[in-house]
């Protein structure tokens, strides 16, 4: 049989599970079916940097020439669009499902991409939010990816339930957390819902965690430090690192240029490259490997050569 003749009718990939099951690729778990990490990026209450974790930690990975996702499902507060300088694009629509916006190599894909104006609120119960974020994940043709970095609503309600629930498999969370107290309380329950999901723990990172003081080289402890990291340890979870505060985050945010493609040889914040904890926790060698995938280098899971991948 030729390849065309063994191709999926959707993606015109060889020995597609879809078509093998009479499917195609036209449902979530076919869409879902090609990715090989699915990583959450969560916290315990907003404003912690969850965001801003989260865009940097996929830019590392694709950096290290990863196939990687971002997708912002954070449906009250969608940051992504405004940090990629992304706010005027809309995805593509096609038979196979929505093409998720290219940037730097990255498939990203966002509520914010559905507002018609960036102060638009989604003034939404709590059914119309988890339909919004099941049809989200299963229209978006990803293609191949190596991972697929999640940036899930906080808390731990009907909203990252949702998330966690849609996606099926989830292969990790890294938890973001500031020092203090405050917001040690939600973490604790933040690692508590991954537990009860029996989802992987990546670890915590401790944001905001110090501010150099660019006069006198001092450290200011605006928030408190260590308490990420000391919780990490009485949970009995891996700890990555803890990012200081740094106008130049700041800036980058709201310029839409993200720290690592505005400051590429930067070492000054060691979290926002990827963790070899991340990279180790999932890459899990006992998910099943596509038939049409290259072979993994250095025990990580890799996507297939580019043949059949939509998408941009």
């Amino acid at each position: 049989m030729s390849e065309k003749e063994s191709s999926c009718s959707s993606c015109s990939v060889q020995s597609c599970p879809g078509e093998a099951k009479g499917q195609g690729c036209g449902t979530v778990e076919n869409h879902l079916s090609h990715i090989r990490n699915k990583v959450l990026v969560m916290s315990g209450k907003g404003g912690v940097g969850k965001s801003s974790t989260a865009v940097n930690l996929a830019l590392a990975l694709a950096a290290e020439d990863n196939a990687v996702g971002l997708l912002d499902i954070d449906i009250h507060g969608p940051s992504v669009p405004k940090m990629l300088g992304l706010d005027d694009a809309k995805p593509q629509f096609t038979e196979q499902g929505v093409v998720p916006v290219s940037y730097e190599g990255m498939k990203v894909m966002s509520v914010g991409f559905y507002l018609e104006k960036a102060d638009d609120a989604l003034i939404w119960r709590g059914p119309a939010k988890t339909g919004a974020i099941q049809q989200l994940i299963a229209d978006v043709d990803w293609g191949y990816l190596d991972y697929l970095i999640v940036d899930c609503p906080p808390g731990t309600g009907d909203e990252p339930l949702s998330v966690a629930q849609a996606l099926g498999t989830v292969d990790g969370a890294v938890v973001v957390t500031t020092p203090q107290e405050v917001a040690l309380i939600d973490v604790r329950k933040s690692i508590t819902f991954c537990k009860q999901l029996k989802m992987p723990v990546v670890g915590i990172v401790e944001n905001m965690s110090g501010l150099l003081c660019p006069h006198c080289n001092e450290v200011v402890e605006i928030f408190k430090r260590g308490g990420g990291e000391e919780l990490a340890k009485e949970l009995q979870v891996p700890f990555l690192s803890r990012i200081p505060i740094d106008p130049a985050m700041v800036h980058a945010g709201d310029s839409g240029a993200p720290y690592l493609v505005a400051n590429p040889d930067s070492v000054d914040l060691q979290a926002n490259r990827p963790p070899r904890q991340l990279v180790v926790c999932c890459a899990a060698p006992s998910r099943p490997r596509h038939p049409d995938r290259r072979p993994a280098e250095d025990g990580l899971k890799t996507a297939p050569a580019a043949h059949g991948n939509p998408g941009p």
